[in-house]
């Protein structure tokens, strides 16, 4: 499976395409940043960011999109220009019909490194040594797209598995109930 993985950012928006399947060795395919300037008009740096992104689609052609689930922090303008590029790495995903999965930085951090509070340089390490790196991705932005296309890659079969019981469990035709306190008659469905 090859997923593309997207830390959001308006700034840097880091990006990493990772090779693989859950219990085998990871390659990685390719590891960047996506960069627009701070004085730049926040429509013009989104447009920067889809470029960007869509390059990446283009060259690496991947089969699925994980992208950093936006959670709420303390600076708001940060908050909304993440949730901002994330929304159009989600577009770009949607628009060529790839399943996305949102990840948040927890699960990113526990699936990779075995603790959901991990700091970056844990992350960075971590990412360096599952994927045989010589040296961790940098930025760290980089080294979190990689590490969200692992934590999917990792997670995405047990998630399909809990998807489909799911789904059965919902078109099984529902049981009759007997009223409380009566029984079945013989011969007649409950």
């Amino acid at each position: 499976m090859r997923v593309l993985g997207v830390d959001p950012g308006l700034t840097r928006c880091g990006i990493g395409v990772v090779d693989g399947v859950a219990g085998r060795p990871l390659t990685m395919v390719g590891v960047g940043v996506i960069r627009t300037p701070a004085e730049a008009e926040t429509p013009d740096r989104l447009v920067a960011v889809e470029a960007g992104i869509e390059a990446w689609l283009d060259e690496h052609r991947p089969e699925r999109v994980a992208v950093e689930r936006v959670f709420s922090q303390h600076n708001v303008r940060t908050v909304m220009g993440t949730a901002q590029a994330s929304a159009v790495a989600m577009l770009c995903a949607a628009r060529r019909g790839l399943p996305v999965a949102l990840h948040t930085p927890s699960e990113v951090k526990a699936a990779v490194t075995g603790s959901g509070r991990a700091e970056k340089d844990q992350v960075g390490a971590m990412v360096t040594r599952l994927l045989r790196l010589d040296a961790p991705p940098k930025p760290a932005d980089a080294a979190d797209a990689l590490a969200l296309a692992i934590c999917h890659i990792w997670r995405a079969p047990a998630q399909n598995r809990l998807q489909q019981a799911v789904a059965a469990h919902r078109a099984a035709p529902a049981p009759r109930r007997t009223a409380p306190g009566r029984r079945p008659q013989k011969g007649r469905p409950a």
